[in-house]
C-alpha cells in the first residue's frame, strides 16, 4: 500500500484509497487523455481536481510530483516491481497505462512503434499548435492587432486536419481496425477545437469529413463520455 508519507502531493490532495493509482487532473485535452484511458482499461483509480485557475499546479506539494506544474499526472502504488510510481507527461502516461494493461498499444514491434509514432505526432504538433490556435482565436490573443499569429496557428491547424485526414482514408482508427492510445491522444484536441476553441468555421473543418466521422465514433464510446468529464469540475 502507498506510504504517503513518501509524497507531499498527498498531503494537499490526500487519498481516500491509497492502494488505487491516484490522479491529479482537469478535464482539458491533455487531462482528459489519462481519464479516458483509465475508463476504457479499467483500472481502479481516485481522481483528485486541481483548479489551475487557482493556480494549484505550483503550489509545493504539486511541484514535488510534476515539477513542470501542469495537469495531468498520476501516483501508481503498485508500480513496476511493486513499488510507487510518480509520473508526469500525459503521453508518457498513456504508455505507461498501455503497457501496464496490456491494451490498446499493439504487441506487434512494428505497430507498436508505430503507433508511439502518432502519440508524438499529437504531443508536439497538434496540442501545442491547437491550443495557440485557440489562444489567439478565442482567449487574449483575440485582441491583438497583430493578426500574423492567428493566421499562422490556423493554417498550421488546417494542415495538421489534412495530416490526421489522409491518415484515416480506409481507416475508422488512426492504426485501421484497432482503436488505441493515438486515437486516446487526439479525441480531446480535435474535440477541443471545434467545441471550447470555437474554431470549426475558422479552421473549415467540415471539409476533412473523415476526421469529422473518426472524431463521431470517438465521442461515442461510453469510455470516453465518462472521462471527458473526469475530475468532475467544482460547481
Amino acid at each position: 500500500m502507498l506510504d504517503q508519507s513518501q509524497f507531499p502531493i498527498t498531503r494537499l490532495w490526500p487519498a481516500q484509497h491509497p492502494e488505487r493509482l491516484q490522479l491529479y487532473s482537469l478535464p482539458t485535452p491533455n487531462g482528459v487523455k489519462v481519464s479516458i484511458m483509465l475508463e476504457e482499461i479499467g483500472l481502479p483509480y481516485e481522481p483528485h481536481l486541481i483548479d489551475i485557475g487557482k493556480n494549484e499546479t505550483w503550489t509545493p506539494e504539486f511541484l514535488s510530483l510534476n515539477p513542470n506544474g501542469k495537469i495531468p499526472a498520476i501516483l501508481d502504488p503498485d508500480g513496476p516491481g511493486g513499488k510507487p510510481l510518480a509520473l508526469f507527461e500525459s503521453g508518457a502516461i498513456l504508455l505507461y497505462l498501455a503497457e501496464k494493461s496490456g491494451k490498446f498499444l499493439p504487441q506487434d514491434p512494428a505497430r507498436r512503434y508505430e503507433t508511439i509514432q502518432w502519440v508524438f505526432f499529437q504531443m508536439a504538433a497538434v496540442g501545442p499548435m491547437f491550443g495557440q490556435l485557440g489562444f489567439f482565436h478565442k482567449f487574449a490573443g483575440r485582441e491583438y492587432e497583430d493578426k500574423r499569429p492567428l493566421e499562422r496557428y490556423k493554417n498550421e491547424s488546417k494542415r495538421l486536419l489534412g495530416v490526421l485526414e489522409s491518415r484515416l482514408e480506409g481507416r475508422d482508427w488512426i492504426m485501421g481496425e484497432e482503436y488505441g492510445i493515438a486515437d486516446i491522444s487526439l479525441l480531446g484536441w480535435v474535440r477541443n477545437l471545434i467545441g471550447f476553441y470555437e474554431a470549426r468555421e475558422l479552421v473549415e473543418f467540415d471539409g476533412f469529413p473523415r476526421v469529422g466521422r473518426w472524431l463521431e465514433r470517438g465521442l461515442a464510446r461510453p469510455a470516453v463520455q465518462r472521462g471527458l468529464n473526469i475530475p468532475a469540475r467544482d460547481v
